[in-house]
């Protein structure tokens, strides 16, 4: 996965400015370089009944895009991982997720930026390799290009809060009860893109985003993702998965100024 960390990476060198539209007959080509560098020549299926991408065609605000990937195997396969793409982003590998034990059928879904009208894609790879893509154009919403707005927050409260994490059941039953929950976590975190000119100093803030992001229950991987500054401030991760017995989900996380968090959360119970 070597192309995908360095695509991941691509923040950190980029500028963009006024990305606002992106004439469609471009979308092929940006496409056509991402495919190239993250999955070189292997073949990439239609999504047929495989992958659902849900997101919305038009934003109400492309800083925190709702993006929702479902993906169901009914052969004996298995989710082996899952990358989120948005072509025209300057960091157009938006996260990739990494997924735990034996899961047939999963649901995940996050917030991301979009710095233009773009397609956004949800590959999902199976246990035997074999990959499948579904994709949707979201439009782009006006106003300035999400990467180069600047954080919600004061400094100070943003540096106050970095880190904190809270995990919210979204099952309507209690998780000790139910066989795959689902909860939403979320962690304080700027995701500085590195494109924002702080109007104080001038200068541009530098670049601070998550990078890793680990959770595990028990002994056992739920999944563990590699982001970017794609995803949106405050990065959030709604997830479901299966009950093995173990009393708490284990949440560990690092970003690019190699600072680390950590936090467990008894299974079943919000914070």
């Amino acid at each position: 996965m070597r192309r995908v960390s360095l695509l991941l990476a691509l923040a950190a060198a980029v500028g963009t400015i006024g990305l606002a539209a992106v004439p469609r007959a471009q979308a092929g080509k940006a496409w056509d370089e991402i495919r190239a560098g993250v999955f070189a020549g292997r073949t990439i299926n239609p999504a047929g009944d495989v992958v659902l991408l849900t997101a919305p065609m038009r934003p109400l605000d492309q800083r925190a895009v709702p993006i929702e990937v479902e993906a169901r195997f009914a052969d004996g396969r298995s989710v082996r991982a899952v990358t989120l793409i948005v072509d025209e982003n300057p960091s157009p590998v938006a996260a990739q997720f990494d997924i735990g034990g034996k899961r047939e059928h999963l649901r995940l879904a996050t917030l991301l930026r979009l710095n233009a009208a773009t397609d956004v894609r949800a590959v999902v790879e199976a246990s035997d390799g074999q990959l499948y893509m579904a994709e949707r154009f979201v439009k782009f919403a006006g106003g300035q290009a999400a990467c180069s707005a600047p954080p919600s927050g004061s400094p100070e409260q943003i540096a106050a809060t970095m880190g904190k994490m809270s995990l919210e059941p979204l099952s309507k039953q209690a998780a000790a009860t139910e066989v795959e929950p689902r909860a939403r976590l979320k962690i304080m975190h700027p995701n500085h893109t590195g494109m924002v000119l702080d109007q104080l100093t001038l200068l541009y803030v530098p670049l601070r985003i998550v990078t890793d992001l680990e959770v595990k229950q028990g002994e056992e991987r739920v999944f563990a993702m590699k982001g970017s500054m794609t995803m949106a401030q405050d990065p959030v991760i709604d997830f479901d998965y299966r009950v093995n017995g173990a009393d708490s989900l284990l949440v560990e996380a690092r970003d690019s100024d190699g600072a680390s968090w950590a936090r467990a959360f008894p299974v079943g119970h919000g914070s």
